[in-house]
């Protein structure tokens, strides 16, 4: 039988990949550049679009040339990226007009806290499903349109285009045919209505934003072009933001099953089926991965901010740690933590509090608190962070859950996965292979190409660890009770 291959562009917050897998769902080869961060002030993250799309054609060509399989296997390409952040881009030369803004950048705060005093909250809540944040799009363009010269013009002229970093790479792989993204990208805009499944005529007027901007949205598995490769053209099949792909790797297209992924920051996500459900605890309501001809399913999101980055200041800013890994060993070195709590708010509080002010903080030292203390108390808490966002979940869906699937580089560190099985007092189950979010993408074209179908998803997702709770109550409550504590304290909003 001919071999059949699927490619995943995974385009993340910190790198930018290629995967290539087998009809089995193997990783047969991964390539990866880093991404550049730049920080042109205090709280601005910005990424250069073009490096983003160099990138992204170098390490798909690097695959062919790594694991000398021709492009005419390639059944299908998918696409997974990070949300969220935002690019503008000239019509007429294809040339961004400004750097991308990143999801993590909070310089609109301000502009958002204009607009909440004008009762925006509600409609945006009931429309979009989600808050008036500065983590999502439409501020972002707005900001852009109002601060680089000539840009309003030349918007209001159609002369511009704005997309997520799928629609950004899709225009430049198809040499600027197609303006598109799905379900997913769309649905963390601020300008999309999830209810009516179209662009928010009123929330663009609120923004400012001409229609004419946008990309066309449609189903995650469906075509959005092609790519042309050595004389090969192969179709995109496969599109969806980063959490709702890793919900779909996770074998998520079925109502009650939730998963967190551990990455730059945590994001957790529990499939509501075919029910917009408006949350009353902090939470996002968000579209799942959409397949054509069938009903769309929506999900409740918590995001936190801070996960897998707070790690990184460990290692950067502080220097206590020389590499992610080591954190391990040292947690499991020394005993349980007492009164000891870091709150990584370091770009304000996410899910369930949102609380975009407060700032990081480190709460019970005393003269025997040492480096090892402070490292453990920052791995604990992307345990205690998910556990705020979990019992939020339930509360929303009316449902208690027995087990959470997880995936993202920090699920590969097995103290902080025990602890969270005693947090939250469920088991919690990591596959084999946790690129899961990229699998999300691959399987989304390969579904399309009719490599795979969904009844497929759980015989290529093994289980490889599970987690069982073993930490007594009493320690449990007491731990959870100074966590929340913590939380109280370091909130500017009480």
């Amino acid at each position: 039988m001919e071999n059949k291959y699927i490619i995943a562009l995974d385009q993340g917050t910190t790198s930018t990949r290629s995967i290539l897998f087998d009809e089995e769902g193997n990783i047969v080869k991964i390539s990866q550049k880093e991404l550049t961060q730049h920080y042109p002030q205090s709280g601005w993250v910005e990424h250069d679009p073009e490096e983003i799309f160099q990138h992204q054609k170098e390490t798909l060509h690097e695959l062919f040339e790594t694991s000398e399989i021709h492009p005419s296997k390639i059944k299908a390409i998918g696409i997974t990226n990070q949300r969220e952040t935002t690019v503008v881009w000239d019509k007429n030369t294809g040339v961004p007009i400004y750097n991308a803004i990143v999801w993590l950048d909070n310089r609109t705060k301000m502009f958002c806290g204009n607009l909440k005093s004008e009762k925006l909250d509600q409609y945006i809540q009931e429309n979009t499903g989600l808050v008036l944040d500065a983590y999502f799009s439409a501020t972002k363009v707005h900001w852009i349109l109002n601060n680089v010269s000539g840009a309003k013009d030349k918007a209001e002229a159609g002369d511009l285009l704005f997309g997520t970093i799928d629609s950004w790479l899709i225009y430049k792989f198809t040499n600027g045919k197609r303006h598109v993204t799905d379900h997913t990208n769309a649905s963390r805009t601020l300008l999309y209505n999830c209810k009516k499944l179209q662009w928010d005529d009123y929330l663009l007027s609120v923004f400012d934003i001409p229609k004419s901007m946008l990309p066309v949205v449609q189903s995650s598995s469906s075509n959005f072009g092609s790519i042309e490769i050595q004389d090969v053209s192969i179709p995109i099949y496969g599109v969806a933001g980063d959490q709702q792909a890793a919900l779909f790797g996770q074998g998520g297209f079925e109502k009650g099953i939730a998963k967190n992924t551990y990455g730059t920051g945590c994001f957790m996500l529990l499939n509501t089926g075919t029910n917009f459900i408006k949350s009353t605890h902090g939470l996002l309501t968000t579209i799942a991965c959409s397949i054509e001809e069938e009903e769309i399913q929506y999900a409740l999101e918590g995001s936190i901010f801070i996960g897998g980055a707070s790690i990184q200041w460990l290692r950067d800013q502080m220097k206590l740690i020389s590499e992610a890994k080591q954190t391990e060993a040292i947690c499991n070195s020394i005993e349980p933590l007492e009164d000891v709590y870091v709150v990584p708010a370091f770009a304000g509080l996410g899910a369930p509090h949102w609380d975009g002010q407060a700032k990081g903080a480190i709460y019970g030292l005393t003269l025997d608190t040492g480096k090892e203390h402070i490292i453990k108390a920052t791995v604990e808490a992307l345990a205690y962070q998910t556990m705020d966002v979990l019992k939020a979940m339930e509360q929303d869906g009316k449902i208690a859950l027995k087990k959470l699937l997880v995936d993202g580089g920090a699920s590969e560190n097995g103290y902080l996965m025990q602890f969270q099985a005693d947090i939250l007092n469920v088991l919690v189950d990591k596959p084999k292979m946790i690129e899961v979010t990229a699998l999300g993408a691959a399987l989304l074209a390969g579904i399309k190409a009719r490599v795979w179908t969904k009844m497929d998803i759980q015989k290529l997702r093994n289980n490889d660890v599970i987690y069982a709770p073993s930490m007594e109550a009493k320690q449990r409550n007491n731990k959870i009770a100074g966590w929340q504590d913590a939380i109280s304290r370091t909130k500017t909003t009480r």
